[in-house]
Order: structure tokens, then C-alpha cells, then sequence
């Protein structure tokens, strides 16, 4: 019995540790809130965003796997904080660091389940399974619909401009949900004309 209790202890320990990725706010904010929002928002919508978007993914997928995928990949984030997607200096430093972070996190959890969260998120950083490209794509797509939904408002705040969301957003979710990439196309198109992107 005690050593259930070690194991339970273990799995609880982790899942207050995590509670901190509720403190990591991102550059985007919530569709009818005046603040920012935080990683651990952005993980639980991302991951119904995906529960919705099945139907359109590019092949099938195992969306029980796509969720788990979506659910740990910013768990790194605990510990380096959340960068804008669209910076593009100190990239590998920034995924050294988020292994480096993982690997401390899971450690928490016995050993046979903290190797199984860390193959998840190997798998989500790769991005080459199937699961692995649509949870991607919904990682992508979700900042957008908030843009489109707020006028734009991280893309003008952090001085994005629209080729940027194309050439690097659009394309991952094309990447993953071919049908998504198309829409979001037609509707960056509508937000440019009304200005919601930075004029660089």
C-alpha cells in the first residue's frame, strides 16, 4: 500500500507543478476578456479545437494520441516562458531549454509514465506523424481565430505582418488540415483589408 502511495503522491506532485503553467501568460488575449492568456488555457482550447476539427484532418489521425500530444506541449513552457511564434532568433536555444524543462517536469511522475509524457512531446517537437502535423495545425490555427475574432490584436500589438501568418502559420495548418488552410486564407485576406495587420 505504501508504495501505491509513493506512486499517487508522485502523480499529484506533478499535476501541481503544472498548475503553474496557468501563471505563463501569451501574447494573444481571450475573445471577450481584457487580459492575456495563459498556456494552460491555450492547451485545454487547442485541444477541443482539434476534437473539433477531426473531419478535416489531412489523413486520419488517433485523436486520442492528437490530444495527449497538445496537452504536454507546452508544459516546457513552466520554466522558459512563452515566446511570440513569429520570433525567429534564439529558436533552438528556446527548444534546448523547453527539453531541458520537460525532462525536470516529468520526473516527477514514476519513471514508466514520465518516459511515455516525454515521447509525447518529442513527438509533437518533431512534427512528423500524422498526429503529430494536425496538432501542429490546430496549434496554429487557434492564435488566428483569436486575431480574427479581436480585430488583430497580437498580430498589431507585436508587429506582425500578414505574409508572416501565411508563410508561417497558414502553412502548418495546410500541413495538417489542408480544408482549414484554405479557409484561413479567405479570411486573412478579409483582415487585411480592414487593417488588422502591421503595415511593415
Amino acid at each position: 500500500m505504501t508504495d501505491n502511495f509513493t506512486e499517487l503522491a508522485a502523480r499529484t506532485a506533478f499535476i501541481i507543478e503544472i498548475d503553474k503553467l496557468k501563471a505563463v501568460l501569451r501574447k494573444n488575449k481571450p475573445v471577450t476578456l481584457e487580459r492575456h492568456e495563459n498556456s494552460a488555457e491555450h492547451s485545454w482550447q487547442v485541444a477541443m479545437l482539434a476534437l473539433t476539427m477531426t473531419p478535416y484532418a489531412a489523413t486520419n489521425v488517433d485523436i486520442e494520441r492528437v490530444i495527449r500530444l497538445l496537452l504536454v506541449h507546452d508544459i516546457g513552457e513552466i520554466d522558459t516562458g512563452d515566446t511570440i511564434f513569429y520570433q525567429e532568433e534564439g529558436q533552438a536555444e528556446r527548444k534546448a531549454a523547453e527539453l531541458v524543462a520537460v525532462t525536470r517536469i516529468f520526473s516527477l511522475l514514476p519513471t514508466e509514465q514520465a518516459g511515455q509524457m516525454l515521447a509525447l512531446w518529442l513527438e509533437f517537437d518533431a512534427g512528423q506523424s500524422p498526429e503529430a502535423r494536425f496538432a501542429h495545425a490546430m496549434d496554429r490555427m487557434m492564435p488566428i481565430l483569436l486575431n480574427l475574432n479581436r480585430q488583430g490584436q497580437s498580430w498589431r500589438e507585436n508587429g506582425v505582418s500578414r505574409a508572416q501568418v501565411q508563410d508561417k502559420a497558414v502553412s502548418q495548418v495546410s500541413a495538417g488540415c489542408p480544408e482549414a488552410g484554405r479557409w484561413l486564407t479567405s479570411q486573412l485576406e478579409q483582415a487585411a483589408a480592414q487593417g488588422w495587420f502591421d503595415p511593415q
